[in-house]
């Protein structure tokens, strides 16, 4: 730390001799012709015969990555967001002003060159630098470069340093910039359209979470951020748009793991005249499709386990899961008494009082999810864990619903929708008590959806995924907070 401090009042010595000699440091009119990656994608492939002929200036900006002083010359690496330059700079070929700024530099400015390309002996495309000019000095010294940005908490938290320390950490987020253009266009290219639905809502519906509260001052009313877009999607079906999607922010007032941030992006679409059998498919061909894309194939490593893209996927229902997987015998799942029971002894927090389904749906949590590693749609979930999913024809006491699993990862959650306004009802209504009772989220009922659905909502299936879980699979990633441009942390230590 005291080491820090100091090299920090280095730097601020610096900048201050530069601005006692006129030089501004913080200047912002110097023009770039060409980005670095311009510069290699059209001048690497010429000889060093073939560069000497050219008579074309390059101005280039980048941070400093490298420099090494020789006594009369200098050679030095910069990096802007396309790639990585060298420069050699001659003492007695740049000039008077640009040889000072030279001698006060530090890794980690940012800085700008004027100059001609050449080949070193070495074969390294190089600009002969004639001019520099500081564009912005840092006074925090980066990470050593041959251990880069090592402590977890700070990538996080300082992610700034880890984007220009890390190249791994660039390329995941350009990657989660390539997943979510795909998703947009698969599902553009299929004719639904993308909508915007509101993030602060009067009632937090469309999912059970403990939701984020505000208050509009203009309004004079409690608002909060959604915790699902489902309700005003479904509005937009009764409408009349038959395919609509939305790559929304969701907020949920709840814990933190690998898995769970506060706030998190979901891609949730609906479809007029679709079950949640046709979204399986639908799945199977953006997931499949998406692997081509990103990893040029179907089979790929995740966290060491190879993991196969290709369709069909293998499907069970959430009692066949149970049975294959629970330790918690057939006959029993009918003793609401055993289930909680057997729930403690994983070390379920049971209050008591829960419906039968939702217990089965906990113990499923901790017990299957985890054998859940190739992709695998589970399907008929208990109706008492899916209040807005539309009850199964023949089975009333399952509805027509699935989750896919992915390295023991629920990614996506689909279902034939349900529009009876009176099913609707009533079933909000249990889940209202369900909460009061448990005093969790809050009691409210969404009654202009209801009465939305009471003109009359087409039959539809929608689906949500997790944008963020999903960058994981693709990228390899272990926590959703190498995912996260800046996920939410503790308030840091003084």
């Amino acid at each position: 730390m005291e080491e820090q401090k100091e090299l920090f009042k280095q730097r601020k010595k610096k900048a201050e001799e530069l601005r006692q000699k006129g030089i501004s440091i913080y200047p912002n009119s110097f023009r770039i012709s060409h980005s670095i990656g311009e510069v290699f994608t059209s001048y690497s492939h010429l000889s060093a015969e073939d560069l000497q002929k050219l008579n074309d200036h390059f101005s280039l900006a980048g941070r400093l990555m490298r420099l090494n002083n020789f006594g009369k010359a200098a050679f030095g690496h910069i990096q802007d967001s396309t790639g990585r330059i060298q420069g050699y700079m001659r003492h007695d070929h740049i000039t008077p002003e640009s040889l000072l700024i030279l001698k006060h530099l530090d890794i980690g400015d940012i800085v700008g060159w004027r100059g001609k390309l050449f080949r070193t002996k070495t074969g390294e495309l190089t600009l002969m630098v004639e001019e520099i000019q500081l564009l912005a000095k840092s006074l925090r010294p980066l990470p050593e470069k041959w251990h880069g940005l090592t402590d977890q908490e700070t990538k996080y938290r300082q992610r700034y340093v880890d984007l220009i320390v890390t190249p791994r950490t660039k390329e995941v987020f350009l990657t989660r910039s390539k997943i979510v253009t795909f998703l947009r266009n698969f599902l553009t290219a299929r004719g639904f359209i993308e909508v915007e639905t509101p993030m602060m809502q009067p009632i937090p519906g469309g999912a059970t979470a403990r939701p984020f509260k505000t208050f509009h001052n203009a309004l004079n009313m409690e608002l909060y951020l959604r915790v699902a877009p489902e309700l005003y999607l479904k509005r937009l079906l009764v409408g009349g748009f038959d395919k609509v999607f939305e790559i929304n922010r969701n907020f949920r007032n709840e814990g933190l793991s690998t898995q769970h941030n506060p706030e998190f992006t979901m891609l949730e679409f609906y479809q007029a005249y679709a079950t949640y059998h046709d979204f399986m498919e639908l799945t199977e061909a953006m997931f499949s499709s998406l692997a081509q894309e990103i990893k040029q194939g179907l089979t790929f490593e995740y966290q060491g386990v190879t993991l196969d893209f290709t369709p069909p996927w293998r499907r069970l229902t959430f009692k066949e899961a149970l049975a294959t997987y629970g330790r918690l015998k057939k006959e029993e799942w009918q003793d609401a008494e055993r289930v909680f029971r057997y729930g403690k002894e994983l070390g379920i927090e049971f209050r008591g009082g829960e419906p039968l389904g939702k217990m089965l749906v906990e113990i499923f949590e901790k017990e299957v999810e985890p054998h859940l590693i190739q992709p695998t749609f589970i399907t008929e979930y208990p109706i008492e864990d899916s209040p807005l999913a539309r009850r199964n024809d023949s089975n009333p006491e399952v509805v027509d619903r699935f989750e896919l699993y992915i390295y023991g990862r629920e990614i996506a959650n689909a279902f034939s929708e349900l529009n009876d306004p009176e099913d609707q009802r009533a079933r909000m209504e249990a889940q209202v008590r369900t909460r009061l009772e448990q005093e969790e989220g809050v009691g409210l009922i969404d009654e202009d959806f209801l009465r939305a659905l009471e003109y009359g909502m087409p039959p539809a299936a929608g689906e949500g995924i997790g944008v963020d879980r999903l960058v994981m699979v693709f990228t390899d990633s272990p926590s959703i907070r190498d995912v996260i441009l800046f996920p939410h942390m503790r308030p840091e230590k003084k």
